[in-house]
């Protein structure tokens, strides 16, 4: 039991163990509780225990060049978180919180995608659908590794940042993400991304249905559907699923966090 004691697991979730011992309390991570405006409540939430999750902000979605422009969608709305999560993201890592880049990201054989999935993507089976070549440039539609299923540039990924691919609309669904949150120590999800009515509004479903609680960040979320589907999102979010707030009401609590510690 004196002997040293080497880690297995992802702290928080994490042994110390060694050739007769096993330490399986788990160590804590230091809470950061800070106090958080939504629309709708006053919350406190912690930082040590939360986490944001970045949807689908891709070039087949966000850029000129990508599926959803060839297909004649109008992708400047897609745009618009990008700004906001240049200056969020730096700061939310500078206090320890998880950044989760949740893309689409599909096998080159496509074998875990259904045929209505597909139908999504190719209504007519005659398009360029997933895993076909873009025209202009030949990259293969949302495809893991492809320039088309790749985050837009503007938005900066660190080595500490969490990349995970997804098939679905939620990104919880034949993916690992649910089990990397746990390991984490996540409680708390922070929601970003394209598009609000579709991937970010189903995986925050499924994160409500799970257990964790929902954030989404209002100026860091968009969507190029029409305004009735945007409006949609934020009433059932704030009435059934969690909260709604914005990146000022983040950089509030965190400028309050800095003036304790």
């Amino acid at each position: 039991m004196n002997l040293p004691l080497r880690t297995l697991g992802v702290y928080p979730n994490a042994w110390g163990v060694n050739q007769t011992f096993a330490d399986i309390t788990r160590p804590q991570k230091t809470p950061q509780p800070v106090i958080l405006s939504t629309e709708t409540k006053t919350l406190r939430i912690d930082l040590a225990k939360t986490a944001i999750i970045v949807i689908d902000m891709q070039n087949d979605f966000c850029h000129p060049d990508g599926w959803l422009s060839h297909i004649g969608v109008d992708v400047s709305p897609a745009r618009k978180p990008i700004e906001p999560l240049q200056k969020l993201l730096p700061q939310l890592r500078s206090h320890g919180v998880p950044v989760i880049w949740l893309n689409w990201g599909n096998r080159p054989d496509l074998l875990n995608i259904s045929a209505g999935l597909l139908h999504v993507y190719n209504s007519t089976g005659e398009s360029v659908g997933l895993g076909d070549p873009l025209p202009k440039n030949g990259a293969k539609v949302l495809m893991a590794g492809s320039w088309a299923a790749a985050v837009v540039d503007e938005l900066e990924q660190l080595p500490d940042d969490i990349p995970i691919d997804k098939y679905r609309m939620s990104g919880f669904w034949d993916t690992p993400l649910d089990s990397i949150l746990r390991n984490l120590g996540t409680t708390t999800i922070l929601f970003a991304g394209v598009n609000a009515d579709q991937c970010v509004f189903t995986t925050l479903c499924d994160a409500n249905f799970l257990g964790y609680d929902c954030i989404l960040l209002q100026d860091c979320t968009a969507t190029t559907s029409p305004e009735y589907c945007w409006l949609a999102t934020l009433y059932n979010i704030k009435q059934c699923f969690g909260f709604v707030t914005d990146s000022s009401a983040i950089f509030t609590a965190l400028a309050e966090n800095n003036r304790k510690s």
